[in-house]
């Protein structure tokens, strides 16, 4: 028999649907799975052989869920372009495009790795990424999932299909994605979905293909309207905004995960939510970038579930949350905003996990649920209830680490330390790879060839 665990010492928050602060509150768990949850006195008089693990006073919480991430970008940081980045579209040609194609099997890896660590390092037991690296295309979302299965956390993972980079690597990336999808059908743990990179680099063809090929069950995953170029450039190529282009073509369904969603017309939005899609939020991202800002009360109001993502600008999703409701206010210049629709956003992103991954009780501390549950360093100063946990995670909560990480009953990071990865040698190995990684990436041209406008070489320019 496995060993029985007690998790207490301070307040439980029971999940993100209906939450509910148990003060003086505490979980058991046996296994993969929770077996009850109450008041501490109570559960340690029903498991008093199980081992304690203590929250310090912090606060016991569901694991996160992450809808939206990107591992490649991992090893990006401090990297110079070596060449002005005016806006949106020049970021993708001039970074992105160029760092996804220097990546080889050994930068994919550890990328996925430090990634994984970031994850378990706050909260994060559960993590959607989408993923890029047209040089080794072939077997890269084995890479990734095998990273999420040495850090101990859970995974739905995709390969980014686009046009840009010629019809040979569109295939190929279609066929990572149906090999993974089918490879990973009945893991419990680690799926696959089909996906996308944006409708500008995206054509009826490959739309079409996708269609036909992938599995009645998977869903896809794509850019929606991060920039005014994806719907611009749609409309005039193709007289569909990309929300239609989507819909056209059957890929608009209950499975489908539309990162941005920000440059979005009321009447997509309306076939967003009679489609059941999910919108998937990244402020942090969204700001960096110069993209604008999703309208969460206009997108919510018209029937959208919308979730929260890091877009590989971080692993931690409480801290994005944050961003989305103070986003919300500033953009808005309405301090009345935020306590309705935010609170949501985490909501979203466990119960669209839970249906991926067939677990309908994901996110939840519950009898029965998967024992996915974290402790924050955040000792309450002032009372908690169920009525203001929002506001204590927004002006507190966000701010504080993680002290424990419990992904499926294994603690993968106990008292702030790492038990399944050693992010210190990953960031040693980190070192000695980019010099590589960075050189192939300056060696790279930008304005590569794909459906939106692409003018000239620019090579000669830099």
């Amino acid at each position: 028999m496995s060993q029985q665990t007690v998790h207490g010492n301070r307040h439980v928050l029971s999940g993100w649907e209906r939450p509910t602060v148990i003060v003086g509150g505490a979980v058991a768990w046996e296994g993969e799975r929770i077996l009850a949850v109450g008041p501490e006195t109570k559960i340690r008089e029903s498991y008093p052989a199980a081992r304690y693990l203590d929250a310090h006073g912090g606060l016991i919480l569901p694991g996160f869920v992450n809808l939206h991430h990107h591992f490649y970008s991992a090893l990006a940081r401090g990297l110079d372009p070596g060449v002005e980045m005016r806006d949106f579209p020049e970021i993708l040609d001039r970074m992105w495009w160029r760092l996804d194609r220097a990546l080889d099997p050994d930068t994919v890896r550890l990328s996925a790795l430090l990634s994984a660590a970031d994850c378990v390092r706050w909260g994060c037991t559960t993590v959607f990424d989408h993923h890029a690296s047209p040089s080794c295309i072939d077997g890269s979302l084995d890479l990734l999932a095998e990273a999420l299965t040495t850090a101990g956390i859970s995974g739905v993972l995709c390969y980014e299909v686009t046009d840009r980079n010629g019809s040979h690597g569109t295939e190929l990336g279609i066929a990572e994605n149906l090999r993974f999808i089918d490879a990973h059908a009945d893991d419990p743990r680690i799926r696959g979905v089909v996906g996308l990179h944006a409708s500008f680099t995206v054509s009826e063809g490959t739309l079409a293909a996708v269609a036909a090929r992938r599995p009645s069950a998977s869903g896809v995953h794509i850019h929606v309207a991060e920039h005014p170029v994806d719907d611009r450039f749609s409309r005039d190529t193709f007289g569909s905004t990309p929300i239609q282009r989507l819909e056209q073509h059957g890929l608009l369904d209950e499975r489908a995960l539309l990162a941005h969603g920000i440059h979005v017309v009321d009447v997509d939005y309306d076939r967003v939510a009679a489609a059941g899609a999910t919108i998937i939020h990244n402020p942090e991202s969204n700001a960096n970038n110069g993209v604008g800002r999703l309208d969460i009360p206009r997108a919510a109001g018209r029937g959208c579930a919308i979730g929260i993502g890091t877009d590989g600008m971080s692993s931690a999703v409480l801290r994005a949350q944050r961003a989305a409701f103070l986003g919300l206010r500033g953009g808005s210049e309405d301090p009345t905003l935020g306590y309705r629709d935010v609170p949501r956003l985490l909501a979203t992103n466990a119960r669209v996990a839970g249906r991926f991954l067939d677990e309908p009780a994901l996110g939840q501390l519950a009898p029965g649920a998967p024992a996915d549950i974290i402790a924050v360093d955040s000792p309450p100063r002032t009372p908690l209830t169920s009525e203001n946990w929002f506001a204590s995670f927004v002006y507190g909560v966000s701010e504080t680490p993680v002290r424990h990480t419990i992904a499926r009953g294994r603690p993968v990071m106990e008292d702030f330390s790492h038990t399944t990865l050693d992010p210190e040698a990953l960031s040693s190995e980190a070192r000695a790879l980019v010099p590589g990684l960075w050189e192939r990436f300056h060696q790279l041209e930008w304005n590569t060839p794909y459906l939106g406008p692409a003018p000239g070489n620019g090579k000669e320019n830099a």
